[in-house]
């Protein structure tokens, strides 16, 4: 590696690292403003705020801000290099273009590697412990309140629920049908069933079982109590406010595998989350070489256009995103072509400025 990419490379990353602090420092500052009414009626310890909220608040928001980020710092950064002919000179001495952009992309990388390992385990982690704080003191008590609730549980089995109670992890009128292709074997009906946390399982209350034999006959029986273990747990029924921002790679793979084998609904969100942890580092190399693209050339008026011009793609970069995540939310489009696809776009904007743009 030669003095020119060590010395590009490091002053990247400073512009870089000096921007997210930055910003994150001003998102924090109005997000307090927004949020101290809440702090104060629900009596938040200081302690909370600053170490269960805001030390965790910090690395979660530099990494959501990371791919505009990059861009903006990439523009800054070159734009002022060309107003000092610096990326003339170096020109001049026969390095190409497309060699100069190396560090840049040596850069993003480095970047993005650390995105990817920051938001498939370190970032949910520390999400868990916002995210309650958030439940706990901004968003406030959760109650359960979906009715006459059927669940898959079992490739024949599905579990149905009248109501439930989150406060003491009661579920009323249960049952449970095991359907073989499109006969029904038996059905369990009960009254309740509670959740047991000390030797984590169900136990279920005044129940009968109703067996169908081949027969044409039916077996009935019957009690007072029973305990079992269900693929059902009282997480299925907590807050899933920004749940999947929580889980790790590990853990969202296991919830999205549960989710398909229940058929459950609100998938999207778990699949759009998978592919932006994916996705993200790519954007990031993607938005650094088109930002030298459109700041490597010296401008009369200085380097404000150029600037100008960064923050323009950003927002149209985040724009397009919003517009294709928001549609992938609602099934109109798949999560992967919608996470995908501004990366895609703007992949092919980076070739045309590449070859259009006077350098």
């Amino acid at each position: 590696m030669k003095i020119l990419d060590l010395y590009i490379i490091k002053k990247f990353l400073k512009t870089y690292i000096f921007a997210v602090i930055i910003i994150v420092t001003i998102i924090m500052v109005i997000d307090y403003t927004e949020k101290i009414d809440n702090f104060i009626d629900n009596k938040a310890s200081v302690r909370a705020v600053l170490f269960d909220y805001y030390l965790n608040f910090i690395p979660y928001w530099a990494n959501y801000i990371s791919p505009l980020m990059v861009f903006i710092a990439t523009v800054f950064f070159t734009a002022n290099l060309a107003s000092r002919t610096e990326i003339i000179a170096i020109l001049s001495t026969g390095v190409s273009f497309t060699r100069f952009i190396r560090p840049y992309i040596i850069s993003a990388s480095i970047i993005g590697v650390l995105t990817f390992f920051m938001v498939g385990w370190i970032i949910p982690i520390a999400n868990k412990t916002r995210i309650a704080f958030e439940r706990k003191y901004v968003v406030g008590s959760y109650y359960y309140s979906g009715r006459d609730v059927h669940i898959k549980i079992a490739p024949q089995d599905y579990a149905y629920m009248e109501s439930y109670d989150t406060g003491t992890k009661t579920g009323f009128r249960f049952s449970i049908d095991k359907i073989e292709g499109n006969t029904l074997k038996s059905k369990l009906l009960a009254d309740h069933i509670t959740w047991d946390s000390t030797r984590r399982k169900w136990t279920i209350y005044d129940y009968r079982i109703r067996t169908f034999l081949p027969d044409g006959k039916q077996k009935l029986s019957y009690g007072a109590k029973i305990d079992t273990t269900l693929n059902l747990l009282p997480k299925d029924f907590e807050s899933t406010y920004q749940i999947h921002e929580t889980l790790t790679n590990s853990e969202l793979e296991q919830t999205l595998d549960q989710m398909r084998s229940r058929g459950s609904d609100g998938i999207e969100v778990f699949l759009i989350e998978k592919y932006l942890r994916f996705a993200n580092p790519f954007s990031v190399i993607i938005l650094s070489v088109i930002g030298v693209i459109v700041s490597a050339r010296k401008a009369r008026g200085g380097v404000g256009f150029q600037i100008a011009l960064g923050f323009m793609l950003a927002f149209l970069y985040i724009l397009f995103f919003m517009m294709s995540k928001g549609i992938a939310q609602s099934g109109g489009m798949p999560p992967l072509l919608a996470v995908w696809l501004p990366n895609i776009v703007f992949t092919g904007i980076g070739f045309i400025l590449y070859y259009t743009v006077p350098r």
